[in-house]
């Protein structure tokens, strides 16, 4: 049978997997009766619950005797070394534009990362049918990016595609009324344009590991194309590691992928993307060949983590009551098994504590982390996220960033006053109808913290977008700690409206009469820059003097809710988010009143001290 194996590429939220809904069931995929979720691809709780893809999952379909297999891939830049490696399994890509939105900060990233490894691009235009929507200007917008990039002469008469995929039409024209039922004109151009693996399935077996998964039952499952010759299950194949040893093992399962299954085959022609499982201990980049035929393919690159955090056990007072696992032997099992499937985390134990430096992508990377193991159970507690500093030639260097923001004019301002005072150095300006689009690069740090302060500058109408840049010298200023002090409770308890009444008064509250509080939890915001510490479980005394209020009810205002990315971007490096089945909490590290004024009055000498000395 022919063969294509392509990727969809596009920035977030452009629509890449619902194209691959339309695409299956266009393809008669699907039985007639079969029910199929939106964005069916999406199969992880998270990844439905935010719109978002976290994990590249791989497809195949059959389109007039030919196999086509599809790689659907993150949009997000924090996974975006996925993306880089599918390069690496496929021969061709669509490049998925949103007909409003045009070309975005990641539109630029996976372009870019599809032109180095020299993969054929077909650009789809999609959301044609959107208001608003202006197909041809975004086809110039992608000319631009190509002509920006460098690309090769030959790829800027690139072939374009229309479609709106949530409606499951298409067409090679740019006018939302020439929209047909089907995806036949993108097939019809992945047919044409791309063209079919090159190997000789003559030759020994070669293949390399782009994506890793894990199972419990049989370890780490390798995913990739074969690059030449075929394999069965039950042969025994070399692994060549990165550093040019080798170990023989014994191939336990082979799988290949259809539709929305994983199917388990006994053999896998050369130029298919299949999943290989056998060796516990392979690794992203590695080279499995024919028995005593070791030839080892270019190593591929896996980016390295630009964030890093503190995973601990649960140490406050109310830890174990929530969660099934909250012991240090279970945490450490949990994160090894998730490096087993994820080669952008790493994670090292702090001597003689019970705590890790688990390192990562971004804040969603570690975020997502983090959800998961709380919907699984876990209890723990993690610090505020902080950049890793490199040293380069000598200098210390920290991660920046790529931003842009699509904000109301009337905004403006404010964000400008804001990113100035991160570190944000202003690029680009371009007003378009009362939006304006803000390109910015910023240190990393000078973004933790700062999306959920955007979406109140901007009273929820700003888009922002970033993605990694490279690394620069380090920023002088000081950036990314909050400006604002907290209250802090004193006593352990239930929470009273006696005493949130009061309490308010003093700033923003996080919590609602009842919930159980303890010494050192942060149950709101200050509205000075120093914290106060509160009672906020106190009951009103009870005497025998008749009062003219006693009728009258406690009226509280609406707490502040936290989500969990909420409170990672929220606390100061003082402070750690508790984090448990059914709970999410802030408190303090040094949690008795006392003993945590003493240490900041060290802490404000020390500072003041080096202030002196500068």
């Amino acid at each position: 049978m022919k063969m294509r194996n392509i990727a969809i590429i596009a920035h977030v939220d452009h629509g890449k997997t619902t194209l691959v809904n339309a695409l299956l069931e266009s393809s008669g995929t699907f039985r007639d009766n079969q029910a199929i979720l939106d964005r069916a691809m999406d199969s992880n709780p998270q990844e439905r619950e935010r719109g978002i893809t976290i994990l590249a999952k791989t497809t195949s379909l059959v389109y007039k005797d030919t196999k086509i297999n599809i790689v659907d891939t993150p949009g997000h830049a924090d996974f975006g070394g996925e993306v880089e490696r599918i390069m690496h399994m496929v021969d061709g890509c669509l490049l998925l534009v949103d007909a409003f939105e045009g070309t975005m900060p990641q539109t630029r990233f996976v372009l870019k990362n599809a032109l180095q490894n020299h993969i054929k691009p077909i650009v789809v235009i999609n959301k044609v049918d959107r208001p608003n929507a202006d197909p041809q200007k975004a086809v110039d917008e992608v000319l631009d990016l190509f002509i920006q990039l460098g690309a090769p002469d030959d790829l800027l008469d690139f072939p374009v595609v229309y479609a709106s995929a949530l409606n499951g039409t298409s067409s090679y024209e740019p006018e939302a009324d020439k929209q047909a039922p089907g995806m036949d004109p993108i097939f019809e151009t992945i047919l044409k344009e791309i063209p079919e693996p090159v190997c000789d399935p003559s030759k020994p077996f070669q293949f390399q590991p782009a994506l890793l998964d894990y199972n419990e039952f049989v370890g780490r499952i390798g995913i990739g194309t074969i690059r030449q010759g075929k394999v069965k299950v039950g042969e025994t194949i070399t692994d060549v590691k990165l550093d040019g040893t080798t170990k023989d093992f014994k191939i336990m399962k082979l799988y290949t992928f259809q539709g929305l299954r994983r199917t388990e085959v006994d053999e896998v022609e050369c130029g298919d993307i299949c999943a290989i499982a056998g060796n516990p201990e392979m690794n992203v980049g590695e080279t499995f060949c024919a028995a005593g035929h070791p030839d080892p393919l270019p190593a591929l690159r896996v980016d390295e983590p630009t964030l890093q955090m503190e995973f601990g056990t649960n140490s406050s007072p109310l830890r174990g009551q929530d969660g099934k696992f909250v012991t240090a032997r279970l945490l450490e099992e949990r994160l090894f098994s998730e490096v087993q499937r994820d080669v952008s985390l790493r994670y090292s134990r702090i001597p003689n504590t019970e705590t890790w430096t688990v390192c990562g992508r971004g804040e969603l990377h570690l975020g997502v982390l983090i959800e998961t193991m709380r919907r699984e159970g876990y209890e723990l507690e993690v610090s505020k996220p902080h950049v890793i500093i490199r040293e380069i030639d000598g200098v210390k260097c920290e991660p920046y960033e790529d931003l842009q923001i699509d904000v109301p004019a009337e905004f403006v301002g404010d964000i400008m006053e804001t990113l100035g005072n991160r570190g944000g150095q202003l690029i680009d300006m371009v007003e378009n109808n009362g939006q304006s689009r803000l390109s910015y690069v910023i240190p990393s740090r000078g973004l933790l913290g700062f999306v959920s302060n955007f979406l109140t500058l901007t009273k929820g109408y700003g888009i922002i977008n970033h993605t990694y840049k490279e690394y620069r010298p380090i920023y002088s200023q000081k950036v990314g700690e909050r400006n604002l002090g907290v209250l802090v409770s004193v006593d352990k308890g239930p929470a009273t409206p006696y005493s949130l009444e009061k309490v308010e008064a003093h700033g923003t509250m996080f919590i609602i009469p009842g919930t159980i509080c303890y010494e050192g939890m942060l149950v709101g915001e200050h509205r000075y820059p120093s914290d106060l510490a509160v009672n906020v479980t106190a009951a009103k005394p009870m005497t025998n003097v008749r009062s003219s209020t006693k009728e009258q009810t406690v009226v509280l205002k609406s707490p502040r809710k936290m989500s969990l990315e909420a409170c990672l971007d929220y606390i100061n490096s003082d402070e750690l988010v508790e984090i448990t089945p059914t709970a999410i909490r802030m408190r303090k590290r040094i949690l008795n009143t006392a003993e945590r004024k003493k240490w900041e009055a060290k802490q404000r000498l020390l500072a003041e001290a080096e202030e002196a000395n500068q």
